[in-house]
Order: structure tokens, then sequence, then C-alpha cells
């Protein structure tokens, strides 16, 4: 059994989540270079559709994703990645996930804060 690249145009949601406490921190598309080269080097590599290229979460910011364990769903076309999370945040705006807002009395409420500035670590 592998995981099914063809049935999603190469590419395959990939759901990171904490190993410790199971928050889901980010999701993000994996090829199978990017699957292969996270499997090998243990820090998760992703495709970005954006750039159209590989990228390793944390080589701009130093905060890698370390994995622990890598599950595929019945489908075998979506992965779980549990992971210690390298850093104070995964999230480009700052936070420690990508997901929080939360749908609240009609509208999107943060419901978390910030874990750290990131113009201190994007430097754009």
């Amino acid at each position: 059994m592998e995981v099914n690249f063809s049935k999603t145009n190469g590419l395959v949601p990939a759901v990171i989540q904490d190993a410790a406490d199971s928050t889901v921190l980010m999701v993000g598309f994996m090829n199978q270079e990017a699957l292969d080269l996270t499997r090998e080097t243990g820090r998760v590599t992703f495709y970005s559709r954006s750039r159209d290229k590989l990228w390793t979460k944390g080589e701009t910011s130093g905060h890698y994703l370390l994995t622990k364990e890598i599950l595929v769903d019945c489908d075998e076309d979506t992965l779980v990645i549990k992971v210690e999370a390298r850093g104070p945040g995964v999230c480009h705006n700052g936070f420690r996930s990508c997901f929080y807002r939360r749908w609240e009395g009609g509208e999107w409420k943060q419901v978390d804060q910030p874990a750290y500035d990131p113009a201190s670590v994007y430097k754009s």
C-alpha cells in the first residue's frame, strides 16, 4: 500500500497535528517527493502550490516540524502527520496554530494570542 497521489492530481492534503496535545497546527500539500523527504529527514516538507516548489517548514523561521508519526486515511489520499513543533508557532501570522479563529455569533473571532512576532522572523 502506498499513498495514492494520482487521485488528487499529484498532491495530497497533509494535516499537521501536535503529537503531544493533538492540536491541529496547519494543513499543507505534499507530492511524492515531499513525502519522501519528510520520511528521510524527519522534517516536514510540503509542496507549495503558489511557488510551484518544495519547501521545508522552518527553513525561513527556524520553526521546524519534526515528524513523530505519519498516518494515511482509508482512501489513501490524505495524510495526518503528528509532529513536535520546534519554535513558538507554526502560523506565519505569529500564532501557534494556523487555526486561531473560530466562527462565533455570526463572525470570525480570534480565539488565541500571538506566540511570536512574525515581522522579526520573516524579514521581508
